[in-house]
């Protein structure tokens, strides 16, 4: 929707689509955009961003309502069949990070134990995940700054061919052009990108909170009932 009204509004006022076309501004925002985020981020973090930016389309999908639901199934096994009763469970959970605490917790460890383990986990994925999104809040950062250089490079060329009139269309072009491509692409495309990669993390992050505190809560032994109506406060649907 901003591209095209961008574009369309380009349109209206008369000005034509090759206009916003320019292969040496593009060349210089994207790539000068992409070196210094490069320089910025070790490779593994830079690449776990472009792997994740499929999250924007496709989150994961959370489904809290169901989580809660097992997790009180899961209290009312343990309650009737002993936490030993749970061994059952483990092989057919999906969620590697719901996995490990139920292997915590038929192990026998301490409430205290498996809440700490599991937190470590979870503050781990948490911070890589944020570091992943940060790759498009330096490029956000980097791309308008990056469009001025291009602009700069656009008015030297200028400069340097006030004597050949038929090459100061290209320079002017190329001056305009990047600007645009530097500030668009930063607040159309990279920050937009990055906040919601952010708001999709902090909810994972909170299902996988609800799940600590669910599995908490069965070690010590608290009631199905008193489980369910604790964790349903991590619904954000009331």
């Amino acid at each position: 929707m901003g591209f095209s009204a961008i574009i369309g509004g380009n349109l209206m006022a008369g000005g034509e689509l090759g206009s916003l076309m320019n292969l040496h501004a593009f060349v210089i925002v994207v790539g000068g955009t992409l070196g210094a985020t490069l320089l910025q981020f070790p490779p593994k973090v830079f690449l776990r961003g472009l792997r994740i930016v499929v999250w924007i389309v496709k989150p994961e999908k959370l489904m809290l309502n169901k989580q809660i639901d097992k997790i009180v199934r899961w209290s009312t096994m343990a309650r009737k069949e002993g936490l030993l009763g749970l061994e059952t469970v483990i092989d057919g959970e999906k969620d590697s990070f719901a996995k490990k605490g139920l292997q915590l917790l038929v192990d026998g460890n301490e409430p205290e134990v498996i809440r700490d383990c599991m937190e470590v986990e979870l503050s781990t994925k948490e911070h890589l995940d944020l570091q992943a999104a940060k790759v498009f809040d330096a490029m956000g950062g980097y791309s308008p700054t990056i469009g001025i250089i291009g602009a700069v490079i656009g008015l030297i060329h200028v400069m340097q061919n006030l004597a050949k009139p038929e090459l100061l269309g290209s320079g002017i072009a190329t001056a305009f052009v990047a600007t645009i491509y530097g500030v668009g692409l930063a607040n159309l495309l990279f920050i937009p990108i990055a906040n919601k990669l952010k708001a999709h993390i902090f909810q994972a992050t909170q299902a996988r909170e609800m799940i600590v505190e669910g599995i908490s809560s069965i070690a010590e032994g608290e009631n199905p009932r008193n489980i369910e109506l604790k964790l349903s406060g991590f619904l954000l649907e009331k």
